[in-house]
């Protein structure tokens, strides 16, 4: 049985993901940050996340060479951030608020929750590579998440 990559998509997009912006630093030191659903917990001992980043995204090459990065989880009211963070070829930053992790990495203003990570390790998985980090700092706030559903974004309602 073969199922195809429309159809794929399609079921895919019956599994609500949180939204989060992954930032790190380019090798020239130039901030870098993009929109990111594909976000998971991997283990609690150690702590290790990971994310999942397609090869051609504009953002790859600082990823998977840099030495870490920020996961900061949005909140319903930053919609505009995940859109803006997701346009290629723009300042991604630009009219952002955002301070600096120890390790001089964006953390953006007003999120959820915030996740300093050490690369780890990295795995091939297809079209895209799996980064796995492991936690070095992490912090939490109080709201309402921001999620992605069938191609849109959306929010719990209670």
């Amino acid at each position: 049985m073969s199922v195809t990559p429309d159809e794929f998509r399609s079921v895919l997009g019956r599994f609500p993901s949180g939204v989060t912006v992954v930032t790190t630093k380019a090798g020239d030191g130039s901030d870098q940050g993009m929109t990111v659903s594909a976000f998971s917990s991997v283990s609690l001992d150690p702590p290790l996340v990971l994310i999942c980043i397609e090869k051609t995204a504009s953002a790859y090459n600082a990823l998977t060479a840099a030495p870490g990065f920020v996961v900061n989880i949005l909140s319903v009211s930053q919609e505009q951030i995940a859109r803006r963070f997701s346009i290629v070829d723009i300042d991604r930053f630009e009219g952002v608020g955002y301070s600096r992790s120890p390790n001089g990495l964006a953390v953006l203003d007003d999120v959820l929750g915030v996740i300093e990570c050490a690369t780890f390790a990295m795995h091939d998985a297809g079209d895209h590579t799996i980064i796995v980090g492991e936690v070095e700092a992490a912090r939490a706030q109080n709201g309402t998440p921001l999620l992605y559903y069938r191609g849109g974004y959306a929010q719990l309602e209670h």
